[in-house]
């Protein structure tokens, strides 16, 4: 029972890390620090999601709460019916990994991803359950047995909410490709498209359990790129698996990633005037290139760690409306409590209709990305990384070398043994150059794992 809390939920190879016996834990625990009148759970397409959101859900009823199984949801869907229904919920599924690895997202009632605090909380809980000798037995008997119930209309709830989040020109004629991912959208996605009239052409929407993003969907965005190209579309979305993050592409098969969609919403959004307080949030990855088309427009932002639940967080705290990540998490506070891949294709479509300008043209009005690459550097201690003062040295070397002109993050990974060092620079060969002057000494420094 080692698993702990990463940067979105509990993740493990299923059935080898995350275990139905572990999974029942899990429920018990989160049961016991933020149950009150029931419980959602949802699950993602990959094979294990079945069996673990059964092991959970008879976590949650053994200590006594009614469970509700959404069934196949995505993430973002389950968060908004949990803020509706005023219940936390549990998400089983790994998001954008392969159909071998598993999960749990714990969303509070608010339909919000959980505060450090809290997720600190269950940790201690799940280690308590699971040191006693039958996973959680009490000594003393314990509550009456709660129960499951179907609640499989919640997601067609969803989808009408979605529908209802955007108003489409009624004259468009865009033509859109839309890659499922063979995940969680799957059961929705040609239905919400189909009520706001656009002519769609669906694909990747078959899942069997070991598809969910493979070679598919938003973290493999050139097969929609090339469905798009082929049936002469006018642009293409896609979703991970739990369909949580969206990535276009445009008639020419480009990429338009999370930065680039940010700049397009905000822009749109400060022209109509309805973005508050003219700022949006980002995280420490977001591209120099949006950041510098922030400044030239009078946009603020408020930067967040990475992980959209900071995104979020920053969101509410801040009073702002817009925010995302570089990955296609976009968050639209006054229609959702988290990343909503969907929501966010569907507010695309409407801005490229109503503008009647492609997709191309706005995004490469929008912003000019500066060459940025992400190195993993698999060291034998990352936790040593805040004390390597000879790294930091180098990493304000290399900053001062770029000057303006370029930027440097460091940091270690969450979950994983080593330090990613991002840099950006408006030339490619100082993007090299610099990459490798500080991952020689995160190497020396730290050992090479």
């Amino acid at each position: 029972m080692l698993l702990r809390f990463g940067t979105d939920g509990i993740r493990g190879v299923a059935n080898v890390e995350l275990t139905p016996e572990v999974a029942l834990v899990i429920g018990r625990a989160a049961a016991r620090r933020l149950g009150g009148a029931g419980f959602l759970v949802g699950a993602d397409t990959r094979l294990s999601s079945p069996m673990l959101k059964a092991a959970l859900a008879a976590g949650l009823a053994a200590e006594g709460q009614r469970v509700v199984d959404v069934g196949v949801v995505p993430t973002p869907g389950l968060a908004w019916l949990a803020a509706g229904r005023g219940l936390p919920g549990a998400m089983v599924s790994a998001s954008h990994n392969p159909f071998t690895d598993n999960g749990i997202k714990l969303l509070s009632a608010s339909g919000t991803k959980l505060p450090d605090a809290t997720e600190a909380a269950i940790e201690d809980e799940i280690e308590r359950l699971a040191a006693r000798p039958a996973a959680g037995a009490a000594a003393s008997p314990g509550p009456s047995p709660g129960w499951i119930v179907d609640g499989h209309d919640g997601v067609e709830k969803y989808a009408e909410h979605l529908v209802g989040a955007v108003t489409m020109p009624a004259d468009h004629r865009l033509r859109v490709v839309c890659d499922c991912g063979n995940g969680a959208a799957s059961p929705i996605a040609r239905t919400v498209l189909a009520r706001l009239g656009v002519v769609a052409e669906i694909v990747n929407d078959s899942p069997d359990g070991l598809n969910i993003n493979r070679g598919c969907g938003a973290t493999s965005p050139a097969f929609v790129a090339g469905e798009v190209v082929a049936r002469h579309a006018d642009l293409g979305i896609a979703f991970d698996g739990d369909a949580d993050r969206m990535i276009a592409v445009d008639h020419a098969g480009g990429v338009v990633d999370g930065d680039a969609l940010l700049a397009l919403f905000a822009f749109d959004l400060k022209a109509r005037g309805e973005l508050a307080e003219d700022a949006i949030v980002v995280t420490v990855m977001s591209n120099l290139g949006l950041r510098r088309a922030l400044a030239a427009s009078g946009i603020g932002l408020v930067e967040t760690p990475v992980g959209d639940r900071f995104v979020a967080d920053a969101l509410e705290r801040h009073g702002l409306v817009l925010g995302g990540e570089q990955s296609g998490h976009i968050v639209f506070r006054r229609d959702a409590t988290t990343g909503d891949g969907i929501l966010t294709g569907l507010k695309l479509i409407e801005l490229v209709a109503r503008r009647a300008t492609p997709l191309a043209e706005l995004a490469g009005a929008a912003m000019t990305r500066v060459p940025q690459e992400l190195r993993n550097v698999a060291v034998a201690a990352p936790d040593s990384l805040e004390d390597a003062e000879a790294v930091w040295r180098e990493v304000a070397a290399v900053q001062r070398d770029l000057g303006d002109a370029g930027r440097v993050l460091v940091r270690s990974s969450g979950t994983e043994s080593a330090v990613r060092v991002m840099v950006e620079a408006d030339s490619p060969g100082a993007v090299e150059v610099a990459l490798r002057r500080i991952v020689a000494v995160v190497q020396r420094e730290l050992g090479s794992a």
